[in-house]
């Protein structure tokens, strides 16, 4: 008894999914809830941290693609993940001739199937330390854990840290990035 109140405790307090097994129900991002009855896009357009990335996912035409079926993993990045990119770099992506461009960055934040960070842990360990994702974009992310974070690194050696993890959305999940990968 005691160590299931302990484990209720520590998932209520710290607010997050995943933590002891325990799963956030309509987990917080951006100031919204995010609720597994909806898809991936109609979820994050409701997130006030997510608005760069809904834009760029409009720019690039991926709609319709990831409200289909999936199931999906995206790793997303925040609009402050965006603002640390040089300037001038997100106005330059959503510019039409630009659009490939923006389409591969944004694929390489997809991977197929449904990834939480209980499967990443998993992936980790049989990979000795390190499990390599294959992207929708075709390029590689490797998923590694570091200080009970789990990181993210890029084919350029960009990292970044899954933030929010296991937004269960209707066709995947969510994981909340810190930073924007880039594909070589």
């Amino acid at each position: 008894m005691k160590k299931s109140i302990f484990a209720i405790f520590i998932a209520l307090t710290f607010g997050l999914t995943g933590v002891h097994g325990f799963a956030q129900k309509d987990p917080m991002v951006g100031g919204a809830a995010m609720y597994p009855s909806k898809n991936i896009i109609q979820n994050a357009v409701n997130s006030k941290d997510h608005t760069t990335l809904v834009a760029a996912v409009k720019a690039a035409g991926l709609v319709d693609t990831l409200e289909g079926a999936g199931p999906f993993t995206v790793f997303a990045p925040t609009n402050e993940a965006f603002a640390k990119l040089p300037a001038g770099t997100v106005d330059n992506l959503l510019k039409p001739e630009n659009k490939a461009t923006l389409v591969k960055i944004l694929t390489y934040h997809v991977v197929a199937g449904k990834i939480t960070t209980k499967d990443l842990k998993k992936l980790i360990k049989q990979g000795g330390g390190k499990a390599e994702l294959k992207t929708v974009s075709g390029g590689t992310l490797t998923a590694t854990m570091q200080d009970g974070k789990y990181m993210l690194t890029d084919e350029k050696g960009g990292m970044a840290t899954i933030t929010i993890p296991n937004v269960i959305q209707s066709n995947g999940v969510i994981q909340v990035v810190n930073a924007v990968l880039l594909p070589n």
